[in-house]
């Protein structure tokens, strides 16, 4: 124990290290109705559901500039000098710099000069990254997007994301890197969990990227997700209660409240869970399929300072679920269970030391544990306990000096695994435990020019070490260009990338060990995945509307996997020599229109194939098949649709679609039948009090969705779920 806090002080005192920001900026100038800038002019940046803000003066040149803006969406007024300007919406995601220009008249002109808002949310421009934004509107407008358990909030909005055997998979990939306010969260291990590490209904923000990274972000190729949480800014001592039911006695409650003052904004909230369909279902039916779940979240941002902002995420979560039977297996009264908790404390101090140098050091703590056991009565009853926890730091150090942009800093956590198993049946009894450490370490470097009005290039590395069961180094190049054309605005954007992913630090040894060779596994030491990535991709105003498209490829050595020890249900990590993934993704975005209507769509055409033998990890030694295979979560069409519509008196209606065409069958090389499902949700707010009533999977079709053997082998969809929430607002 000592050591484990000296380690983490040694690392807090001399790392200077990465920070996945979720800082913007926003500058622009003020001029008058002839175009003659205007200094002296207050400029208030408010949040665009409260009423108050940040304010600076503009220069002799009319300037005006806010640094170190969160994520969101902000209400941007100039007034002074008996003139104002109309209130300009404005839209800021991480590491781009909005630039307006705003209009200031006599009030009666004023009134009449209209900014018109971004059709939708933005995505920093001059970025090579793949980007999608989710809006806590988003999600709470989406149908099933708000439930603990759900992950709609991407499934719906990113192309080429879907949940098969009950894990989340992004660009053929099911390793992604999750961040509260731009701090990663750490957790190396694969498949170990099913529950969720944030309940959708404390996001304020999702900030998704997907390809093309600059150099501070960490090691997963396939997706890094920015939750920006709820703090309070918008609440003015006010609290609000959740609560809801529906179809397999599901329940999904929340109480949440906050407040803020000048300086100073907090918000906390629990909630509480239960189903009796928690798991995907290896028959069409549930048996023995209850979960229920606990949590609580709280933020804290203060501004001691104009030039020092201090913030704080915490969160604890427990959940438990039962795994479900086919019909063979309750007859043999098999009751398996899992037990997962997850809880993070990360606290960031933002510095600008200058109008243009942000200094960000953030501290974290996570600890991630589940329990599988089975049942007393089983034939083969299994035990496999483990606890993870990673301590680390990081900062960044990021400034704009002239026509470029630099960033610098390091990343380093230390890692504890303790881990117990056992087995016993009529003939195997054994029983084993483990104390595993680790370390990972990173520096980076880049920088962002703007070699022409128009053209911007990037360059970085990022240098790795892990050592743990394994020791190993890696140096990862990143390049990107973006290019804005002044032909209807159009960006065109390139990438390539070279990534580095620590292993987890599973192992079999002892008893375990013996057992596995009694059935024909060894298991090889697991080393760290390298990926190669390239995409090119174009983003396209379509007057208000928006439409991205990208092409990838990704190349990836000692890809991570994961399988079971015989019928056990206990995972194992491997890696397979290489995986190689292309596709072709859209993503089509609409503002609100006249009729009050606004519409999303995601579409993804992908190919997930391997090639060679399983070089890590759980193995039986069989010879690789020659030539390439297709990966049990190929599915090569993915889309999703829908339109929400805003109607009299703040009710609402929606509607969405979502489309697959089939996983692998089997060993493949054909596929299961496609899919199609329609999801509804309306809604209404009527004082202090809100309405909404959604339908999942309204056909109720009960499709083989893949044929894996996570837990239990072969997964169906979930059936249709009926839920009705009501919300009551009050101030206290």
């Amino acid at each position: 124990m000592r050591q484990w806090f000296i380690c983490s002080a040694l690392l807090f005192l001399f790392a200077s290290s990465l920070q996945a920001t979720i800082f913007g900026g926003v500058r622009g100038v003020v001029r008058d109705p002839n175009g003659a800038p205007l200094p002296g002019m207050r400029v208030t940046l408010g949040d665009a559901s409260s009423s108050g803000g940040r304010s600076a003066v503009t220069d002799a040149n009319g300037r005006f500039q806010f640094a170190a803006v969160p994520i969101g969406t902000y209400r941007l007024i100039a007034a002074g000098r008996q003139l104002a300007s109309a209130p300009a919406a404005v839209d800021v995601a991480s590491g781009a710099t909005v630039d307006v220009t705003l209009t200031a008249a006599p009030a009666p002109v004023a009134e009449n000069i209209t900014v018109a808002a971004p059709a939708v949310p933005l995505a920093d421009v001059r970025s090579p990254s793949t980007q999608t934004t989710v809006s806590r509107t988003d999600i709470a407008q989406t149908p099933g997007a708000e439930r603990s358990n759900s992950v709609a909030m991407i499934t719906r909005f990113v192309p080429g994301s879907y949940v098969v055997h009950d894990q989340l998979h992004v660009r053929g990939g099911h390793q992604v890197d999750w961040l509260i306010d731009g701090v990663p969260v750490p957790n190396t291990n694969i498949a170990g969990n099913v529950g969720p590490q944030f309940d959708p209904k404390d996001v304020d923000v999702l900030e998704v990227q997907r390809g093309g990274y600059s150099a501070e972000y960490g090691d997963r190729t396939y997706a890094v997700f920015n939750v920006v949480p709820r703090t309070g800014w918008d609440r003015d001592r006010q609290a609000d209660v959740v609560a809801s039911y529906g179809s397999q006695r599901t329940t999904d409650d929340q109480f949440r409240l906050g407040d803020h003052s000048e300086r100073l904004a907090w918000y906390a909230s629990v909630n509480g869970n239960r189903t009796d369909q928690g798991l995907e279902t290896p028959i069409p039916r549930a048996i023995h399929d209850a979960a229920n779940g606990v949590g609580a979240f709280a933020t804290i941002v203060a501004q001691p300072s104009t030039a020092d902002q201090l913030r704080f995420a915490g969160s604890w979560r427990q959940d438990r679920y039962d795994i479900p039977n086919d019909e063979e297996l309750d007859a043999q009264d098999v009751r398996d269970r899992q037990r997962e908790s997850d809880a993070f404390v990360n606290v960031s101090w933002v510095r600008l030391l200058s109008k243009s140098a942000l200094l960000t050091v953030s501290p974290f703590f996570h600890q991630n544990r589940a329990d599988f056991e089975g049942g007393a009565d089983d034939p083969i009853s299994a035990t496999d306990r483990r606890r993870s926890r990673y301590a680390g730091v990081q900062a960044t150090l990021a400034g704009t000096f002239g026509r470029n942009e630099a960033r610098g800093g390091a990343f380093a956590f230390v890692q504890r695994d303790d881990a117990a198993f056992a087995l016993r049946s009529a003939d195997v009894s054994l029983a084993q435990q483990e104390r595993l450490r680790g370390r990972v370490g990173a520096v980076f470097a880049e920088d962002a020019v703007d070699v022409a009005p128009w053209l911007t290039l990037r360059g970085g590395v990022r240098l790795t070490r892990f050592s743990g069961t394994v020791t190993e180094t890696a140096a990862s190049p990143r390049l990107g260009a973006t290019a804005r054309l002044p032909w209807r605005s159009i960006v065109v954007r390139a990438s390539y990338g070279r990534y580095y992913q620590a292993p987890p630090l599973s192992t079999i040894s002892g008893p375990l060990l013996e057992l596995a060779l009694q059935q024909g596994f060894g298991f090889l030491p697991l080393r760290g995945e390298r990926d190669r990535q390239s995409e090119a991709g174009v983003f396209v105003p379509l007057g208000r509307w928006s439409a991205d498209a990208a092409v990838f490829r990704t190349e990836a050595r000692n890809f991570f996997d994961h399988d079971v020890l015989g019928n056990s249900n206990i995972f194992f990590p491997l890696t397979i020599d290489r995986v190689h993934i292309r596709g072709v993704e859209m993503t089509l975005r609409s503002p609100m229109t006249a009729a009050g209507a606004q519409a999303h769509l995601a579409y993804s055409h992908q190919k997930v194939e391997g090639e060679g033998a399983v070089v890590g990890g759980l193995t039986d030694f069989t010879p690789p098949e020659e030539g390439r295979f297709l990966l049990d979560h190929d599915q090569r069409d993915t889309l999703t649709a829908g339109v929400t519509f805003h109607l009299p008196r703040a009710a609402w209606f929606g509607v969405d679609l979502q489309y697959g065409s089939g996983f692998l069958e089997g060993d493949g090389p054909g596929h299961l039948p496609p899919h199609t499902t329609f999801d509804v949700a309306a809604g209404t707010t009527v004082k202090m009090w809100s309405l909404k009533l959604s339908a999942t999977n309204l056909a109720n079709k009960r499709y083989l969705l893949d044929e894996s053997n996570t837990f239990g082998g072969t997964h169906f969809a979930e059936p249709r779920q009926v839920i009705a929430q009501v919300g009551y607002r009050f101030r206290y």
